[in-house]
């Protein structure tokens, strides 16, 4: 069993005397930047002069420096930005300020495990990794609650590696609803392998060949929406709280005995076969190379072409005119 920490059981005490540079402010960087401050811990953002957040933190009460600026100032850098930018930043940065004694920071492993940064033997490398999106995290933390989080320490240069990222998951709010040990290598692969076979990936096309099915059938595509894709927030809802017995307990007899005896149909072996292949590139590297190479020729024109596919697919079409009539004061977008 892995160990599990709350709220009660930690303290911030460890980062009392030093300063925590949160380098980016996107969805993430704003939530935890927010959440550790308002917790008490002495915080700093690091963004690019001119950029478009920097303003944006000023306004909502940060001290804003340059990147370069920031990490010379932390004791902790606290790296959130996106995957793909983090080696170039670091490198041209961060490393020169990564001296001995300090801490090297991520809310994912990516960069680290695959080797993308290599910091020095003399730093801590630690990783919160908050299992929600950044606007819940700040959320959640507003209600004096919060969102459940991973923890691992990659590097323990000082003795206190563990320490600091426990008091940096208390300040951002998840040790109140706990905190669970893993490593970088298993936060990676399995985060990726959620977000591709069943989270995003697997779900988007789930929900997709189920409505052409309904369509193809001859169903109106207004009524294919709203089983396929609409009510699917529901049962998500359900499996959140009360598990996926849970859920069967609390629908209809009809979908229950439906679903129970149908869903091994309609998902076969065959497609946790395909799940076996995904998580075999993952592990292996591969996923990680073409992601590198796409991205480094493309930038994010690397998955702008399949985007736009998609907006153009018949669930999308008829959802934003669907939507418009729900949230009708909503951009539904």
């Amino acid at each position: 069993m892995p160990r599990i920490w709350r709220d009660d059981e930690l303290s911030m005490d460890p980062l009392k005397n030093e300063t925590v540079a949160v380098v980016g402010y996107g969805i993430q960087g704003q939530a935890q930047a927010s959440n550790m401050r308002d917790s008490g811990l002495d915080v700093i953002v690091g963004l690019r002069k001119g950029g478009k957040s920097w303003e944006k933190a000023e306004n909502e009460g940060h001290r804003v420096m340059e990147v370069a600026e920031a990490a010379a100032k932390a004791d902790v850098v606290h790296v959130l930005i996106p995957d793909m930018e983090q080696a170039r930043v670091y490198k041209a940065e961060i490393q020169q300020h990564m001296t001995e004694g300090k801490a090297l920071c991520f809310s994912h492993g990516a960069a680290i495990h695959w080797k993308w940064i290599e910091a020095p033997k003399s730093v801590d490398i630690i990783m919160l990794a908050p299992k929600s999106p950044g606007q819940r995290v700040r959320e959640v933390y507003l209600e004096d609650f919060g969102v459940p989080a991973l923890v691992a320490v990659h590097q323990d240069a000082t003795g206190r590696a563990w320490d600091r990222i426990l008091a940096i998951s208390k300040g951002v709010g998840c040790s109140r609803a706990g905190v669970i040990e893993t490593t970088f290598k298993e936060e990676v692969e399995s985060d990726w392998f959620g977000e591709q076979v069943d989270l995003c990936g697997g779900v988007d096309m789930l929900v997709r060949s189920a409505f052409e099915t309904l369509v193809e059938g001859g169903y109106q595509p207004e009524v294919a929406y709203f089983e396929c894709l609409h009510e699917l927030k529901l049962i998500v809802d359900l499996i959140q709280r009360y598990g996926i017995s849970g859920m069967y307990r609390r629908v209809s007899e009809t979908a229950r005995y439906g679903g129970l005896t149908r869903g091994g149909k309609a998902l076969g072996p065959e497609v946790k076969a395909a799940m076996r292949n995904v998580l075999a590139d993952i592990r292996s590297g591969a996923f990680a190379k073409e992601w590198e190479d796409s991205y480094e020729k493309e930038g994010t024109k690397a998955f702008q072409k399949l985007l736009d596919e998609l907006d153009a697919h018949p669930i999308e079409q008829t959802g934003r005119r669907l939507r418009k009539l729900m949230w009708p004061t909503d951009d539904v977008s």
